[in-house]
């Protein structure tokens, strides 16, 4: 819902509260947990910076010819993966944003895979080991250079 916390229609303690703790709560801005019903909610942040950053990455890497529905089909299934049973029965739908870097690379990956099966992709030849392609090619705040083999051309200025 609305950022910030403050502007929210609703807050994690009324969606719990009113739904008598059936709801499935995720917001855009963050919620301390909350305690319903002798039950501790661990309310979501839904966020996209969990997906697009990933398949917009992937999808330049590999100079896919467009973005598919399928990439954020692949995305979602990719990020649903790292949601722990644990976080399920807390109420949690997204993984703690500490998992950020390595489920964005994943997600890449997943991106890029898509691209070359639906023949979409345009980097070739194909890198033997995606995975290891889209970590070398990631940016690491205060280190320069990386590889960077696909995606659009840009001016010299």
């Amino acid at each position: 819902l609305s950022n910030p916390t403050a502007k929210a229609e609703v807050t994690a303690e009324n969606a719990y509260r009113w739904s008598d703790g059936k709801c499935i709560f995720a917001a855009g801005s963050p919620f301390a947990p909350v305690e319903y019903n002798g039950r501790t909610y661990v309310p979501g942040q839904g966020n996209n910076v969990f997906i697009f950053p990933g398949v917009g990455f992937g999808a330049w890497l590999v100079g896919a010819t467009e973005v598919a529905d399928e990439f954020f089909l692949d995305a979602a299934r990719e990020l649903a993966s790292y949601v722990t049973e644990e976080e399920l029965a807390q109420g949690r739908i997204y993984p703690a944003i500490a998992h950020l870097r390595e489920v964005s690379r994943n997600v890449a990956t997943r991106t890029a895979e898509c691209a070359y099966k639906m023949g979409l992709a345009t980097l070739s030849p194909r890198p033997d080991d995606l995975l290891s392609f889209v970590e070398r090619s990631m940016y690491v705040p205060g280190e320069y250079g990386g590889e960077v083999a696909g995606g659009a051309d840009f001016p010299a200025e």
